[in-house]
């Protein structure tokens, strides 16, 4: 077995052999047939040194030729022999993909699709650990009251062209067909004719406000996503992109019309997953990419789950092992000097104690993880632009509060009952008063976007929340945001609303495992280049003479500099990594 320790040895053995070669040169100045003969023994001496079949060549010198000529045709052999050696060196702990041992941290869906691509390329050593009991990650498909799923956690496939996840859904007949797929879904960023607007006082607000606010707020945003925003706007936060523009068109005179905006404004912080848009860059969000097809594709009634065992199906038994979350991930441990003693280069250790040494680490751990541990689970610690990629990339909390009651006490034709204020906390003047301070906690429920209807649950509403009133609100007990919801629906609506039967909230902040929900770009931060530094793999290239190469390889939405927040974009990071990994050994 060829060590790193052997590899340096060789590198220099071959340099102390160039020296010779130049020196015989020198010494062979006199005849064209001496310098010939000569070379050619100094070449098969070498090749007989190292063990390696050459082809053999005939080395003519043409008399007129520069002795520079020999020199240059061995550097560019030292350089061949060394590369060699370094292969060998890096290769040294497995000779091919079927045995390479390969960890994977995290099953959701970039997880499980590393695995499932590795297994399928002839990995006999991989191994998923996932610290909570169950798989999926931020894909989490409940049934906790009934035969009828609840997506606790992702929600919908997002696009259909160049979307491996509809593709999968849509082969193996996991979509919601016919009419169900544009009914009864809890959808936050569309607004439809079915949806009631109310505002405090209890009035409806009239459809026609409703709709041209909406389509105002629509193509400013679509403005920034395309990235057609004026000189003036690129630089400011989305929150103050929208309001200066919208303050240029006439709606904005009318005070309905402003509090409409203003929930327009509260309803994208759901979909940033950020606690205000004035804290997210207006120019980098066209660096998101949407797919073309239906934004929102629903899945039938195996929800998420029926996606995750598409990927499970094909990973042998005993691949997945949950309940394993994992404390520290100790790399780069073959050196020189380390000795034989050492076989791998990482090594995984588990809170329970367990450790698996491995070859190659595929980290697929939520941003907000790596957010809280990051400097405390690699040893030798994380590279200083990896860290600051994970310190600078937004990660926020949106959280679901699921209603349920004994009976439905809606119009049949309502798909949501939305919430506008008076004074909103995504109002400018509002939001300026309430960045400092405590305040903001008195008026958490202000953030809440409205309750929508919840596909195959026919008496149940699903509220929306985000950013640090999510996180406050998680501290708070079930029956009292439950009590809360109500309160709000009976002073908004004037119906007759009955005490809530079961609640269901989600808590996506508190959770240890995951810390949040999805990835945003703040404002001053350059999205591209922090996505790309959190994918790169360690030890960096340039660094590996005489190193395993792609030791930790990271994996998961917030590292696609495109496809950030959504499923596919973390299934297609976990295919890239596999993929790095099959070209590392097919080379």
């Amino acid at each position: 077995m060829v060590g790193a320790l052997e590899a340096d040895e060789g590198v220099a053995s071959v340099e102390r052999e160039a020296s010779r070669t130049v020196a015989a040169v020198q010494e062979t100045r006199g005849e064209p047939a001496a310098r010939e003969t000569r070379v050619e023994q100094i070449v098969g001496g070498a090749k007989e040194e190292r063990g390696r079949t050459w082809s053999r060549r005939s080395i003519s010198v043409h008399p007129y030729q520069n002795q520079i000529s020999c020199f240059l045709f061995f550097y560019i052999f030292c350089f061949s022999l060394s590369k060699q050696l370094n292969k060998a060196a890096i290769m040294s702990s497995c000779s091919g993909p079927e045995n390479a041992k390969v960890v994977v941290v995290g099953s959701g869906f970039a997880g499980l699709a590393a695995a499932a691509k590795l297994v399928e390329a002839g990995f006999e050593n991989v191994l998923v650990l996932e610290a909570k009991e169950r798989v999926g990650g931020r894909a989490h498909t409940t049934k906790p009251f009934s035969e009828n799923v609840i997506e606790v956690g992702a929600n919908w496939i997002h696009g259909q062209k160049g979307n491996p996840l509809f593709k999968i859904a849509k082969e193996e007949n996991l979509l919601s067909e016919g009419p169900s797929a544009r009914k009864n879904m809890c959808q936050p960023r569309s607004v439809t004719p079915q949806d009631y607007f109310f505002k405090e006082d209890g009035k409806q607000v009239s459809t026609k406000v409703v709709d041209q606010v909406s389509s105002c707020f629509s193509k400013l945003t679509d403005k920034a996503f395309d990235d057609e925003l004026k000189s003036r706007h690129r630089k400011l936060t989305l929150g103050a992109y929208l309001d200066d523009a919208f303050g240029e068109a006439p709606l904005a005179a009318t005070e309905d019309a402003r509090q409409v905006f203003e929930w327009c404004k509260r309803n994208e912080c759901t979909d940033e997953a950020c606690s205000t848009l004035y804290e997210v860059s207006a120019s980098q969000i066209s660096n998101y990419t949407a797919l073309e097809g239906e934004f929102f594709n629903t899945l039938g009634p195996g929800g998420y789950r029926a996606v995750l065992d598409v990927l499970l199906k094909d990973l042998p038994s005993g691949t997945v092992q949950c309940s394993a979350p994992v404390k520290s991930i100790q790399w780069d441990l073959v050196k020189k000097g380390s000795g034989e003693d050492q076989r791998y280069p990482v090594k995984v250790v588990c809170e329970n104690g367990q450790s698996f040494e491995a070859d190659h680490v595929i980290v697929t751990v939520s941003l907000g993880v790596l957010k809280d541990k990051a400097t405390t689970m690699f040893e030798p610690s994380l590279p200083e632009k990896k860290l600051s990629a994970i310190e600078n990339l937004g990660f926020g909390i949106v959280d679901k509060i699921f209603l349920f009651f004994e009976e439905s006490f809606w119009p049949d034709d309502c798909s949501g009952v939305q919430l506008v204020w008076k004074e909103g906390p995504e109002d400018k003047d509002v939001y300026e008063a309430l960045s400092e301070g405590e305040t903001w906690k008195k008026t958490w429920f202000k953030k809440i976007t409205g309750f929508d209807t919840v596909a195959r649950h026919p008496t149940a509403l699903c509220g929306w929340i985000t950013g640090r009133e999510a996180l406050y609100m998680e501290n708070l007990q079930d029956s009292e945001i439950g009590a809360i919801c109500v309160r709000l629906l009976r002073s908004f609506t004037g119906w007759t609303v009955p005490e809530v039967s079961k609640t269901l909230i989600t808590r996506w902040g508190s959770d240890s495992h995951v810390r949040g929900s999805y990835t945003f770009i703040p404002d001053g931060v350059n999205g591209v280049k922090a996505h790309k530094a959190l994918a790169s793999p360690l030890p960096p290239k340039y660094k590996c003479r005489g190193r395993k190469h792609l030791q930790v390889l990271f994996a998961g939405e917030a590292t696609h500099d495109k496809f950030y927040t959504t499923t596919h974009g973390a299934y297609l990071t976990g295919v890239r990594e596999a993929e790095r990994l099959i070209s590392y050994y097919a080379d």
